[in-house]
């Protein structure tokens, strides 16, 4: 099993910086010669696009309320091979997560204790001075399964501000390896579901490159590769476990700025198992490949497309061709392209595949997040009927019409309230709003 050594760049809480130094420490890093490894806590399909532009090699998702021990010790031995350090980045606050067994809440201190990488805690110290010890000494304390390695200050006011907040931190025997001042950060654009992605952001090697540089300027790199801690040993997996089933033998995949959440680990582990992936743009007017046996439509942003996919005939017309004799699945936006009709943000109502009987809109907005219990209700491309997984939903976009289909699969929250039926089959086509991280082993 992997004993690469590897850190875990959390905060206290969501906005405190931890992506800022994440990437920063990649690519400076991976400049410097090191073959860095990159992984992400929890269901977040955006910023692993970064981290494999950050490092050159991609990465994977950690998440250990979706996934098994098992699975996650797999991923970890995946995405660490050949790899000189590995950096992990959290999710959200430290502690966030759902109720659930010890070591299964979803929280970036469940990976943290199971791998044994310690902490480089982010705190934003804007408004603050001494207090912000307080913080760190309570997440230092607060989960005794982790250890917090060294911090790392964000938005420093002034050299004066820095020595009174690094004294009462390091009072308390934790290590401060960095202070980044509130002036010259570096930001990365944003939209509804968090960083423009990694294939829009105009020139983003230079942004990465400029990121690394402000990092490497105040914050000691080699302090922090002192930090990591190897990895420990990890329960085995066995050697074809794929966190989803390859849904087809040679899968069309469709791929580009419309079409693109799709989690690394779940490609990788369908790579894995022998499938072969076949990407097609559907907004360059592609249709999917007739020599493929199953078309994936992942997630992504239809809503800001929509009129140019509702004029895209031939990638419509041979989607319905496809359907005809190949399975088809959607999930959240390429469900939302499965259907009738999709309206956009301002109004404006587009024609869809009408592959399903569905209607959404974008501009009827509703925000739907959190995990997912899956139970499915039919024979899909995810599984036959009775398999479980887990996923998350996270989208703005509502149904404002859709009956006539089965549906695909029962669904229940993290909290475990019924949330009912979800999604819908109609012959060989099926989709729902939710991302599926992994199926449960029999």
């Amino acid at each position: 099993m992997p004993t690469v050594p590897g850190l875990l760049v959390a905060a206290p809480r969501s906005g405190a910086g931890k992506t800022t130094v994440a990437l920063g420490l990649m690519r400076a890093l991976a400049r410097d010669g090191l073959a860095v490894a990159a992984a992400k806590c929890g269901p977040d399909y955006i910023d692993p696009a970064f981290h494999a532009r950050a490092t050159g090699r991609p990465g994977v998702n950690l998440d250990s309320w979706a996934m098994e021990d098992d699975l996650i010790a797999a991923l970890v031995a995946l995405g660490t091979a050949g790899a000189d350090l590995v950096i992990a980045e959290g999710l959200m606050g430290l502690f966030d997560g759902v109720p659930g067994a010890a070591g299964r809440t979803g929280a970036s201190t469940d990976v943290a204790a199971l791998t044994g990488w310690p902490v480089l805690l982010v705190i934003d110290v804007s408004g603050q001075s001494q207090s912000a010890a307080a913080v760190a000494l309570g997440c230092a304390r607060y989960d005794p399964r982790i250890r917090i390695g060294g911090v790392v200050l964000n938005k420093v006011g002034s050299e004066r501000h820095r020595r009174l907040v690094t004294a009462a931190i390091e009072a308390l025997g934790l290590t401060v390896v960095g202070a980044l001042p509130r002036e010259g950060a570096v930001s990365l654009p944003e939209r509804h579901l968090g960083l423009v992605q990694a294939r829009e952001t105009a020139a983003l090697d230079d942004h990465l490159d400029r990121l690394a540089g402000f990092v490497a300027a105040h914050v000691d790199l080699g302090a922090v590769r002192r930090l990591a801690a190897p990895t420990r040993a990890l329960p085995q997996a066995a050697p074809s476990r794929a966190a989803v089933p390859p849904p087809g033998g040679r899968i069309a995949l469709a791929d580009d700025a419309a079409f693109s959440f799709v989690y690394p680990h779940v490609i990788a582990g369908w790579r894995a198992a022998g499938a072969e992936i076949v990407p097609f743009s559907p907004l360059a007017d592609e249709a999917p490949p007739t020599d493929c046996d199953m078309c994936w439509l992942p997630g992504g942003y239809p809503e800001l497309h929509a009129g140019r996919l509702a004029a895209n005939r031939r990638f419509l017309g041979g989607l319905a061709a496809f359907a005809a004799g190949g399975a088809v699945h959607g999930e959240c936006g390429g469900y939302m392209v499965l259907g009738e009709t999709l309206e956009d943000a301002a109004g404006v109502t587009h024609r869809m595949a009408g592959l399903l009987p569905l209607a959404t809109s974008f501009a009827e907005r509703k925000l739907h997040l959190g995990y997912r219990a899956v139970e499915l209700l039919a024979d899909t491309p995810l599984g036959r009927r009775g398999t479980r997984a887990r996923g998350h939903e996270f989208h703005y976009a509502s149904i404002v019409a859709a009956g006539g289909a089965a549906p695909l699969a029962r669904v229940t929250d993290a909290y475990g309230n019924d949330l009912g039926p979800a999604g819908q089959v109609a012959g060989r086509v099926s989709g729902s709003f939710i991302h599926v991280i992994a199926t449960t082993p029999d």
